[in-house]
């Protein structure tokens, strides 16, 4: 391996990155580059840390190609998936976040190596959107790549180290085991990081992905798939079962009361009580397929946890392009929330059914949170009561409060 020839390719290939991709490469710059043994690194990888390189490998690619695999693994980084697999198996999810990043970078105009793994009905999809849907998906189709053990690291298709002996000495001297001393230059494996390395990484990783996305837009080069990656990225993650105890418990909160107190208190003065009187809660539920039922039974089960401590009564109005048969269910405060056994969906998505329907009451809710990946019809306008809308997904929404679910 020439060391020097692959010293030169790097430094030029960031330096390239640098002044196209200022983005890209500030947080490339971030990752001190490091010639790593290949008996565990075929290709690229990373630790977080530093970014680990086969030799052989990065001499296999050309400088546009080098560009690729060294914005991939900061990219990684910046998204936290060395912090975000948790009990997934970990092959699978290195396969999920590789196709969640390689259509980011070859949008914005960058090279990829060949063999680099890309599915179009993947794209602006999360990893761990991508994981669920590659389970049997992988099975079935052999040409899908599978990652090595390292987060990042593309595979077997790298080449191999020439692993000839040497020629032997002429000499009486004792032969030297040329192969060795070069392996005992290369980087060996990392050990795993711990959970508290992980979580103080990923927001190390966060405060840089906004400095680099920064610098990016003051200097008109972030691309548009970037700039919305790092939009979505950057807003606020709170949990969403606290934020929907906020939202419920303010409305449960009704009203203060001015009402004369009863005339044996000797007070002439009234102050205002606080009244607490039982809310109507209207739950929104997206049965279109595009949500699957582990999702929705959670979803209902933490409504259901919620809504015992505050007096809500639930209706619950699944609908996909139509409001499902046999709508309205209502459970009352006391009563447990169970998903109807004969609930049929799976068609297109329209919210505006349930909008519709709650119009035609005698009273509005004093809440309505509708749980959904956001893809469908939207009402025109906002209706007079809050609206919470829980997001499976990337999708916006016209109005009310979104709250990302996953």
């Amino acid at each position: 391996m020439d060391k020097g020839k692959n010293q030169n390719k790097l430094a030029t290939a960031r330096t390239r990155l640098i002044l196209d991709k200022p983005f890209l490469g500030a947080l490339v710059l971030r990752l001190p580059l490091v010639a790593a043994d290949p008996g565990w690194c075929k290709t690229t990888t990373t630790d977080a840390r530093k970014l680990y390189f086969n030799p052989e490998y990065i001499g296999s690619l050309d400088i546009q190609e080098t560009q690729f695999v060294l914005a991939k693994q900061a990219l990684h980084c910046a998204l936290s998936h060395f912090a975000r697999r948790h009990h997934r198996i970990r092959s699978r999810w290195e396969l999920a976040c590789d196709y969640a990043v390689n259509p980011l970078l070859i949008h914005d105009g960058l090279k990829p190596p060949p063999g680099t793994p890309v599915e179009e009905n993947f794209e602006g999809m999360t990893a761990e959107e991508i994981y669920h849907c590659i389970d049997e998906f992988d099975d079935e189709n052999s040409e899908f790549e599978k990652p090595s053990e390292s987060l990042g690291d593309e595979g077997s298709h790298a080449p191999q180290p020439d692993r000839q002996s040497p020629p032997r000495q002429e000499s009486g001297e004792p032969e030297r085991d040329q192969d060795h001393e070069e392996s005992a230059e290369l980087a060996r494996q990392p050990a795993e990081l711990t959970a508290q390395q992980q979580e103080e990484l990923s927001i190390q990783w966060q405060q840089r992905l906004a400095g680099a996305a920064q610098q990016a837009m003051q200097a008109g080069k972030l691309g548009g798939s970037m700039a919305r990656m790092v939009d979505y990225m950057l807003q606020p993650k709170l949990p969403w079962r606290m934020l929907l105890a906020k939202y419920m418990t303010a409305s449960a909160r009704d009203d203060y009361s001015y009402s004369r107190p009863s005339s044996r208190r000797g007070d002439p003065a009234i102050f205002p009580s606080l009244r607490s009187t039982q809310i109507n809660v209207a739950v929104g539920l997206d049965i279109s397929g595009s949500v699957d039922d582990k999702d929705m039974n959670e979803f209902l089960s933490e409504v259901d946890a919620i809504k015992g401590n505050m007096r809500a009564r639930i209706t619950l109005l699944p609908c996909d392009a139509e409001l499902a048969e046999g709508v309205p269910w209502i459970f009352e405060p006391w009563e447990d929330i169970e998903m109807p056994e004969a609930l049929k969906g799976g068609g297109g998505t329209s919210f505006c059914p349930v909008f519709d329907w709650l119009d035609l009451q005698d009273q509005p809710p004093d809440l309505l949170v509708y749980f959904t990946d956001g893809q469908g019809t939207f009402p025109g306008t906002p209706p007079c009561y809050p609206v919470i809308w829980l997001v499976k997904g990337k999708q916006t929404v016209p109005w009310g409060q979104r709250v990302q679910l996953n």
